[in-house]
């Protein structure tokens, strides 16, 4: 679903660095995100791994320590009921609460 995800984002330009978590290792991914949209993909290898080629020598990885700031606010967004429930029928009720859960999350902690 990366395709999809990046498909579907919110900003026009695409990332130049992706980063996930391990379950993200795979050299077919990796030349799919870099030939479809420019994009590096970072993740750690998996325990008994046989890469292609080496992908990582640990300089990328870096970035792969701060992927707590989006694992936080999906734990933030837990938070609010509403969302973890999922009452809304409706997609563009639950993207719009979504979204005004982000701006209590954004006063919150300005």
């Amino acid at each position: 679903m990366v395709a999809q995800t990046l498909e579907q984002r919110f900003i026009a330009e695409v990332p130049e660095k992706i980063v996930g978590d391990k379950a993200y290792d795979s050299d077919a991914l990796d030349r799919q995100v870099l030939e479809q949209f420019g994009a590096e993909m970072i993740a750690p290898h998996r325990r008994g791994r046989r890469p292609e080629r080496k992908t990582q020598d640990g300089r990328p990885l870096r970035r792969f320590k701060r992927r707590w700031k989006a694992e936080r606010l999906f734990a933030w967004l837990y938070n609010f009921r509403r969302l973890v429930v999922r009452y809304e029928y409706h997609v563009e009720n639950y993207v719009g609460l979504v979204q005004l859960a982000c701006v209590i999350i954004l006063l919150r902690y300005l």
